[in-house]
Formats: C-alpha cells, structure tokens, sequence
C-alpha cells in the first residue's frame, strides 16, 4: 500500500505525488482511492487502492535510473518500420509496458521521425502522451524543470537528426 507523499508512475497517464487517500462512493460500491496528482498537466487521477497493481502502478524511478534512462534516450539507435500501423501497434505496446525505457524508445522515435518525415496525427497525439509520460516521471526522479527537460530532448534529436537518416534508423 502506498501513503501520501508517494511518486508513483500510473502507465499511459505518468508520474504523480499521492496527495491523499479518500473513501469513495461509485456506482454504489464505497471503496478507497489514491488522489494522484501530476505535475505535468495539473491534472488529478483517482485510483482504486485495490486495483493498483492490476493496472500496474508502480514506484517512479530514482536519479540513478533516471540518468540511466536518459543516456538510454541519447544513445539507442531506432528501427526504422515504415509501416504506420505496425510502428503504432508496437509504440503503444512500449507505452502500455509502463517502463521509463521502454517510454523513452516511443518518445526518441517519434520525435526522429517527425524531424525527417513529418508524423499523422494519430502518431502525434501519441507522441505528446509518451512525452508527457515520460517527463513526469524523470522531473520527480530529478531536479530538472519541464522546460530544461523538454530542450534536452529537442538538442538530442536535433544532433542525431542532422546525421544521414540511414545512419539514424539502424
């Protein structure tokens, strides 16, 4: 069971702070619910105490892995599928996973992608959720700011963009 104060990361939504634990009454059934707060988005979640693991809540990552993840962004090289539905079908199985590395792929990805060729607007939704997910987890993991984080990404892209894209989409 969490307490409040937790961050914990809630997959396809993001990381948040546990700001309370209330009794609630839904659809005729009284059960209790975490208050999740996220810092991107100001938006606030409730979520069942006793389905938190079955939708897969878990800790959010400490700095030691949060670097880990961002070398993992600047550094892994893309499949370059040029099928739109299999690359989504497979961009959103990574997000599902909830895993920050896994995020990061999604994220990296797309935002090549979309320096060389442009995205749909299916791909761009898509990309501003994984970027939310994963920005939300590495600002609590950290001392970073949304915007500090968010110019690292751009800078990342930017350098590796610039190089031939066969090179890029390994």
């Amino acid at each position: 069971m969490y307490s409040i104060g937790d961050h914990v990361v809630y997959p396809m939504h993001g990381a948040g702070v546990i700001e309370g634990i209330e009794e609630k009454e839904i659809m005729g059934q009284v059960q209790q619910y975490y208050i999740l707060k996220m810092p991107i988005g100001n938006m606030c979640v409730m979520l069942p105490v006793l389905g938190v693991n079955e939708i897969g809540v878990r800790d959010v990552i400490d700095r030691k892995e949060a670097d880990r993840v961002l070398e993992y962004f600047r550094t892994v090289e893309m499949d370059d599928n040029a099928n739109w539905n299999k690359r989504y079908r497979e961009n959103m199985a990574k997000i599902k996973s909830g895993t920050a590395e896994d995020v990061a792929y999604v994220v990296k990805s797309l935002m090549l992608r979309d320096a060389a060729k442009g995205l749909s607007t299916g791909e761009r939704k898509m990309l501003s959720n994984a970027k939310q997910i994963l920005m939300s987890e590495i600002v609590l993991a950290t001392d970073m700011q949304n915007t500090e984080l968010e110019a690292w990404f751009r800078q990342v892209v930017e350098e590796q963009s610039s190089v031939p894209e066969e090179a890029v989409a390994k």
